[in-house]
Order: structure tokens, then C-alpha cells, then sequence
């Protein structure tokens, strides 16, 4: 059982075709730990998300997820192993606009969805509940859903295989200032209750500080993780 950091960047550099490289001097993460890093634009986002669940790897430095080198990740098999310990909020996770809410929960259980095995609906009902998700959307086609219940199903979906971490990439993206501090609020409360650590990636301070406890800031040039506790009014202003 892994005691330490449950992920560990250390100088880290990471090409992605931007105006200059991704850079990490120092991040860590332990068990339960809760952080929002503001600083990343979607890009940088994805290409961080991708190096902390070893999909791809650092071109120097180190990251180590659950005491162990993404670089000693030997095969796919393992890879998906540890891919099952994050649960990733992000527009990239595809959701079928063609099926319901329920069933699109029901996917990391079964494909077979038509009709859902009771047991199966009653896990997702669950989730739906747990991601904050009103009963009378969930018979509803995803196709019909506005932006704020579409995060929420990918953030339902993100718990279904009880992750180790919880990553957000903008998940608050497309949402008015109201709601996304509502969701952050949500999110944080159900990272807590769960016990999950968490990494927020946003560009909205409104929702970092209500997402986590622990804000930081991202110096894109150096790489440096800075603590932002007070002056939030000044920095959105410069926004």
C-alpha cells in the first residue's frame, strides 16, 4: 500500500507546441490533499492531465504517480491500472448525446444498456445523485442538456470507479460565475467525503477558491507553484 505522495512532479519540462514548453518545478500531491492550480490555459490543462496519468511522459524530469516513475510503466495492461486510481473531468471525456443521463452513468458498469440491469441503474442513480444531477433530467437525452449538466454527468462519471484522485481540466469552462462556485463548492464537498485528493485546473479564481482550500499559481515561464491566499479582488482584475 503506497504511503507517500500520491503524485510527485519534479522539474519537469514538456514540449506541447505552445509558445514555450509546459514546465512543473515542484508539485505534490499526498492522500486527501486538495489544490487548484490557476496559471494553465486548456492546452497546457491537457498536457498536464496527460502527464500525471502517465499517458504521456515528461521530456525531463520526473513524475511519480503513487511512489512509482510513469517511466516505469511497462505496458498498456499496467498503464490502465493506474489510469482506474483518477477520475477525469474534462470535455474530452465523450458523452452520448443520444442516451439518457442514467444511461451514460451506467457505461463504466456495462454496455449493456438497453434495458439497464436493476442493480447497474441503481449505481447509477447513485452517481447522478452524488454529481448533483435534479431526478427529472435523468431520463432526459444529454443531447437536451444545457453546459452545466453535462459537467455534472462527467463529474458523476469521473466517481464511478471510486478514483484515488479526482482531476478537474476546466471543468468549470462555459459556466456563468454563480454556477461554477456552486459546482466548485460541490466538488470540494464531495472530494472531502469521499476522501480523494484533488487537482482543480482553472482559469477562474472564483471557482478555485471555492473548489480547494489551497490555491496556486503557476509561473509559466519558470515553472514555479506560488501559494495565493489574500488580494483575490486585485488578481481578477487583472484577469
Amino acid at each position: 500500500m503506497n504511503t507517500g505522495p500520491v503524485i510527485e512532479v519534479t522539474a519537469v519540462s514538456k514540449d506541447y507546441h505552445g509558445l514555450r514548453p509546459l514546465r512543473i518545478e515542484k508539485l505534490t500531491l499526498e492522500e486527501r490533499d486538495l489544490v487548484a492550480i490557476l496559471g494553465l490555459d486548456q492546452p497546457m490543462a491537457e498536457t498536464l492531465v496527460n502527464l500525471v496519468t502517465g499517458a504521456t511522459l515528461p521530456d525531463r524530469g520526473e513524475v511519480t504517480l503513487f511512489g512509482r516513475p510513469t517511466t516505469a510503466i511497462n505496458d498498456s495492461t499496467e498503464w490502465l491500472s493506474v489510469v482506474d486510481r483518477f477520475g477525469i473531468v474534462s470535455e474530452r471525456a465523450v458523452l452520448l448525446d443520444a442516451l439518457s443521463v442514467i444511461q451514460n452513468l451506467a457505461i463504466p458498469f456495462t454496455l449493456d444498456i438497453d434495458p439497464l440491469p436493476g442493480d447497474v441503474r441503481e449505481r447509477a442513480v447513485l452517481l447522478a445523485r452524488e454529481g448533483g444531477l435534479p431526478e427529472i433530467d435523468w431520463l432526459r437525452s444529454v443531447s437536451e442538456l444545457e453546459a452545466g449538466g453535462r459537467i455534472r454527468i462527467r463529474l458523476a462519471r469521473a466517481l464511478a470507479l471510486d478514483p484515488n484522485v479526482l482531476l478537474l481540466e476546466h471543468a468549470n469552462a462555459g459556466l456563468p460565475a454563480d454556477a461554477a462556485t456552486v459546482l466548485g463548492a460541490d466538488v470540494r464537498r464531495i472530494a472531502s467525503n469521499r476522501g480523494c485528493a484533488l487537482v482543480a485546473l482553472t482559469a477562474a479564481p472564483e471557482f478555485a477558491v471555492a473548489v480547494s482550500p489551497r490555491v496556486l499559481l503557476l509561473d509559466a515561464a519558470s515553472g514555479r507553484l506560488s501559494e495565493r491566499r489574500r488580494n483575490w479582488s486585485l488578481f481578477r482584475r487583472g484577469e
